[in-house]
């Protein structure tokens, strides 16, 4: 069997899709914090495009994507499923370990998936800029690249720890013309709130999130775009999942294990969506013990962002006000996750896992040096529990078939693994 296992481009899938059917009950809807009944899309229409509302609340099992997010998916897509024998032969372990590698974007991430098609669904409807927040960069990145394609400005709000910690991302933004702020900041009124009580905050995910949807809400012809969490995001992901399908029969190979990493939930949804209905698969989310919403958070109704600017959302979550520490994964310092996946979790189907920064930091270290890639540190969370589940196989003598999402490359991270190579991580 070929180590990397490619498609054609004729053979990428032509549609998304949509968990919502197939959910073991009703997604709860997202509620107006001034009446707590379902919000009106109407009030949704400020920031989004009405065919994105329109995918966001869905029935459709599969959703047509349009020609023109198919042609500039070709840059990269397909993406390549790769055998990786070396860490396995590593590990001494008699389990498959199957990677989907999403680092061949031109961003270097899985983000672009949703980026083009939430780029080409605003610019349809005549919106000529797009804000948003982003983490690690790898979201902004995605957005400035996409809006640049579609001839759109893009204002970035990017969380401090990450704007010092990851410069590189910043300028792969600007040279996609994007505006790069540094979140909290003095550009709207909730970021000037925080910086009044707090002049050193560090910025989390919600911060910038409310920066982002005030800029959106007080500009014309401007709308937001949200990276993870929402529907619409996760459904544009699953391409990755049904290409992994496709893959997966040509290597003749049923997954035993799949494993993602989890922030707001975008690109473990991307992979394991299409396998719900599979059957008897060990979903696995992973998560930080910093930042620890599935396996330490509530379940209930939380704002996605901080200052309390967007609908009351059904989800696991630590507070709106949770600031994580910074850790260099910065994309998954978020406070809630996306409520498909909550509710997968809330059920059982799905479980949670949450890793220390340094396990997951040995873990990219050793694929590296096996697989010669050098993850995300975002990845390297998925990384950590696909060599732990494969020395579980070796333990117990079992054939199992592990695969799982690597999402990114850390070509702009390298700062973080030297602070991990010289001792200096916490």
């Amino acid at each position: 069997m070929d180590k990397k296992i490619l498609l054609d481009e004729n053979e990428m899938p032509d549609r998304w899709y949509n968990i919502l059917p197939d959910l073991p009950e009703p997604l709860p809807p997202p509620l107006d914090p001034e009446t707590n009944e379902p919000v009106a899309p109407e009030k949704l229409l400020a920031i989004f495009p009405m065919e994105l509302l329109k995918q966001e609340m869905s029935g459709e099992r599969y959703i047509k994507i349009p020609d023109e997010v198919l042609e500039i998916y070709r840059l990269w897509r397909p993406t390549p499923l790769i055998r990786a024998e070396r860490l396995e032969k590593f590990l001494k372990t008699p389990a498959k370990i199957f990677y989907k590698y999403e680092g061949v974007s031109p961003p270097g991430s899985h983000k672009p998936n949703t980026a083009v098609a939430q780029a080409y669904y605003n610019a349809k409807e005549g919106i000529e800029r797009l804000t948003t927040e982003t983490g690690a960069g790898q979201w902004g990145s995605a957005l400035a690249f996409a809006t640049r394609l579609f001839e759109m400005d893009c204002r970035v709000y990017m969380v401090k720890a990450s704007y010092h910690q990851k410069p590189y991302r910043r300028v792969l933004m600007e040279l996609w013309n994007a505006e790069v702020i540094p979140s909290p900041s003095n550009m709207t009124e909730s970021g000037k709130k925080i910086l009044d009580r707090d002049p050193e905050n560090p910025g989390s995910l919600g911060i910038a999130i409310s920066e982002a949807v005030e800029d959106a809400v007080k500009n014309e012809n401007t709308n937001y775009s949200l990276g993870s969490v929402l529907n619409h995001v996760l459904l544009h992901q699953t391409i990755i999942g049904l290409e992994t399908k496709k893959q997966l029969e040509i290597a003749e190979a049923k997954p035993d294990v799949m494993v993602g990493c989890v922030g707001g939930g975008s690109n473990f949804a991307g992979l394991v969506y299409p396998f719900i209905k599979d059957g008897d698969v060990d979903f696995i989310a992973v998560e930080p013990e910093a930042c620890p919403t599935l396996t330490k958070g509530e379940y209930r109704y939380d704002f996605g962002d901080t200052a309390g600017l967007t609908p009351l959302l059904k989800m696991y979550t630590l507070g709106k006000d949770f600031i994580p520490p910074p850790i260099h994964a910065g994309g998954l310092r978020y406070h809630g996750d996306a409520p498909t996946l909550c509710l997968l979790v809330r059920h059982g189907i799905v479980r949670a896992e949450a890793v220390s920064q340094i396990d997951t930091f040995e873990a990219g270290k050793i694929f590296t040096e096996t697989e010669g890639i050098v993850p995300a540190p975002e990845s390297t969370h998925a990384i950590r529990v696909v060599i732990d589940e494969a020395l579980k196989a070796r333990q117990n003598n079992e054939e199992k078939v592990i695969v799982f999402n690597l999402s990114g490359h850390g070509h702009f991270d390298l700062k973080a693994y030297q602070d991990f190579m010289e001792g200096k991580l916490t």
